[in-house]
């Protein structure tokens, strides 16, 4: 399991398993990792932990967040880096492998008016375009151990063994605003919907399904009129999500 060591400046102060989904960081007691200081935002960030991969996203702090001497918004985690706050550090362990590669990470898409586009139309085909019929292939003459004398029922063939049915491509239909009627798959592992700064969540790509995660904000995003908290949350076709004043279908294509 991931964690985050807190020091400060050479003294370790205390390690934290990043055991939830959502760890957030901040100078108010309700935070699970607070920090005590004026340097430290009531709300300064959170760590978004998805299987063996973890993000940071910067929750609008007076004084910003740094990693590894860089001031960042919304950073992939890897493996040694340091999280800078003020006097505190805060360094990420961990030893498993990544699910989700950092060009991934940063190809997500915070959702703006006008930012959703519709999903693209397929190609159409032209018979000369089509290529032509393969040949028949003749039965191929059965192995002669395999071949059945007269009176003698005929030996099935063993059917290979079934695959694991793939995930079907998920996707999003806005219901309102703007952009109503405007259609995104969600072909990313982390796909980042919302308006930053007001409200901000993440859906995730995993083997088993799609899942959607509070990130940012007062208020969390809505399923179905429910209220979510903080904790990841399964996604079923034809779900209902109100994020950031806007109603948006979580759908699978087949």
């Amino acid at each position: 399991m991931a964690k985050l060591v807190l020091s400060m400046e050479t003294t370790m102060l205390k390690e934290i398993p990043l055991s939830k989904e959502r760890i957030t960081i901040g100078r108010k007691p309700h935070n699970d990792i607070q920090i005590d200081n004026l340097a430290i935002s009531g709300e300064h960030a959170v760590v978004i932990t998805i299987l063996n991969d973890s993000f940071l996203e910067d929750l609008g702090s007076t004084n910003g967040t740094f990693i590894n001497g860089q001031s960042v918004k919304k950073h992939f985690l890897k493996n040694g880096d340091t999280i800078e706050l003020g006097k505190y550090r805060l360094k990420y362990v961990s030893e498993l492998p990544q699910q989700t590669s950092s060009a991934d990470f940063e190809k997500t898409m915070i959702l703006r008016p006008g930012a959703a586009h519709q999903a693209p139309a397929p190609a159409s085909t032209t018979p000369a375009a089509m290529p032509a019929p393969a040949a028949p292939v003749p039965p191929a003459t059965p192995p002669a151990h395999l071949a059945t004398s007269p009176g003698m029922a005929p030996q099935p063939a063993t059917a290979p063994a079934a695959a694991a049915p793939a995930l079907p491509l998920g996707a999003i239909q806005i219901l309102s605003g703007g952009n109503a009627g405007k259609e995104m798959e969600l072909t990313k592992t982390l796909t980042t919907l919302g308006k930053p700064g007001v409200q901000v969540a993440v859906i995730a790509r995993r083997p088993h399904g799609y899942f959607v995660t509070h990130v940012e904000g007062a208020n969390f995003p809505v399923l179905n009129g429910k209220t979510l908290d903080a904790q990841a949350h399964k996604l079923n076709d034809h779900d209902v999500i109100e994020l950031a004043g806007v109603k948006m279908e979580f759908f699978l294509k087949n």
